[in-house]
């Protein structure tokens, strides 16, 4: 066994962990104050949304299998369209995280409400406060915020148990709910697809298992397995989580709370347990983006080394830290949250995640038709049912895309547009476009 095969150490089950890890975060704990207008719409989308992920979560497993050693879906689109299309993808999935970071912070600071009411008027300072506590913390080390990811790891699936338990139980016991009755006339296209934009954002993230294939035992079948088998169970999970928060309690009162899982628990067993949740969602909340924190900096760094990113991002501190990458991705972040800081704190969410939802949708998009070129030339040796989950999966995205609404796909295509000249420039100059000679990327902790 050669050195590079020695190095692979996630076998099927920690790529399925890996998976599963990185779609449960924060985006489940605030999504159902956002739905409950939707009412049935919301429920609907949901499932739509679970198809759509699977497709495309088959699709990244197919071009897994195919380019195992690849690095990921900037990769794919590379191999099929070459780089200018492969910078798009990549620049677009860096705004997601950093977009998407700002979001998860304002999650945090919104189940911290519940419990230190004055935040709820300083939300955007407070996540902003958040955002640079963890930033600097992944700044001192890898192993600091390795530690604090292992202090949260677990905490994150408290509410969702407790959630499916109670809902079990008050359907069991048949207690009375404010679920509103079926009503066709009430179904809307247009509602459904607002509402299966807001739930994309929970669902991001079916991507990890393939841009960590390099590191994976047997990629071109361990990935495949574990991106669909997480993106399933995951979905299924969050359905049943989601659905009794937004349709058990009347709509007014989850679309008006900082913190619908709280109030569901308060609602259904007590208050002190409602207050204990709200403490296990924040600290979830912060676990997510502690992860994401890194990432933010490590994909840079590994695109730099590549030539995809400037080698500019290609520097690391003396202790291997990405911590150019960190600093600019998290000023990013904070510029945003600032420009939007007069919203209130349910409607600032909403945007940063389906921001964030939108440039994600970018990539999903060209990888869906990246598997869709690389079949029809043969590149790609897939089953005959490739070619129409290429046409479902991008009809898909592209209608997901529409209903994220014009406002966040005009600052998507906008920060998309300012990467251009930066790759250009990368073009031009020799001293951006050439690979940093510089040690190995810190690993992301166990």
């Amino acid at each position: 066994m050669n050195e590079a095969e020695n190095g692979r150490q996630l076998g099927f089950w920690m790529c399925l962990a890996l998976v599963v890890g990185t779609f449960i975060g924060s985006g489940i704990f605030l999504l159902p104050a956002e739905l409950a207008p939707f009412g049935w719409n919301a429920t609907i989308g949901w499932m739509v949304t679970i198809s759509g992920a699977l497709g495309l979560a088959y699709l990244f497993g197919q071009l897994a299998r195919t380019l195992p050693y690849a690095g990921g879906p900037y990769a794919y689109v590379g191999e099929a369209f070459g780089p200018l299309p492969a910078f798009v993808v990549a620049w677009s999935y860096w705004v997601s995280l950093w977009a998407g970071n700002a979001a998860i912070a304002i999650a945090a600071v919104s189940y911290l409400s519940l419990l230190i009411p004055s935040l709820a008027g300083v939300a955007a300072f407070a996540a902003i406060a958040i955002l640079w506590a963890l930033t600097l913390l992944n700044c001192v080390s890898v192993q600091a915020g390795g530690r604090f990811q292992m202090l949260t790891v677990g905490i994150k699936l408290v509410p969702l148990l407790v959630v499916i338990i109670i809902a079990a139980y008050v359907v069991g016991a048949d207690q009375p709910t404010a679920t509103p009755k079926f009503d066709s006339a009430q179904i809307s296209l247009s509602s459904v697809n607002a509402a299966a934009a807001l739930t994309l954002w929970a669902l991001l993230g079916f991507e990890a298992a393939s841009i960590a294939s390099r590191n994976v035992k047997d990629p071109a079948r361990n990935v495949p397995r574990a991106t669909i088998i997480g993106t399933l169970i995951v979905g299924v999970l969050y359905l049943l989580v989601a659905t009794p928060v937004t349709m058990f309690l009347p709509q007014s009162e989850v679309a008006g709370s900082n913190a619908p899982f709280a109030l569901f628990v308060s609602h259904y067993w007590s208050p002190t347990f409602g207050s204990l949740i709200a403490v296990f969602a924040a600290v979830s909340a912060m676990g997510a983006l502690n992860g994401l924190i890194l990432i933010q900096g490590e994909l840079p760094l590994a695109m730099a080394r590549d030539g995809t990113f400037p080698r500019w991002f290609a520097v690391t501190a003396s202790n291997g830290v990405a911590v150019r990458a960190q600093l600019l991705s998290s000023g990013l972040a904070t510029l945003l949250v600032a420009a939007n800081y007069a919203r209130s704190t349910s409607a600032l969410f909403a945007f940063m995640a389906l921001l964030s939802t939108a440039a994600a949708l970018i990539l999903y998009l060209s990888c869906a038709l990246a598997a869709g070129r690389l079949q029809l030339s043969g590149r790609l040796k897939g089953p005959w049912i490739v070619l129409p989950i290429v046409v479902f999966a991008s009809i898909y995205a592209m209608w997901t895309l529409y209903g994220a609404g014009t406002e966040p796909i005009a600052w998507g295509a906008l920060l998309l547009i300012i990467g251009i000249p930066v790759y250009f420039g990368m073009r031009l100059n020799s001293l951006w476009s050439s690979p940093a000679q510089a040690p190995a990327p810190a690993a992301p902790p166990e």
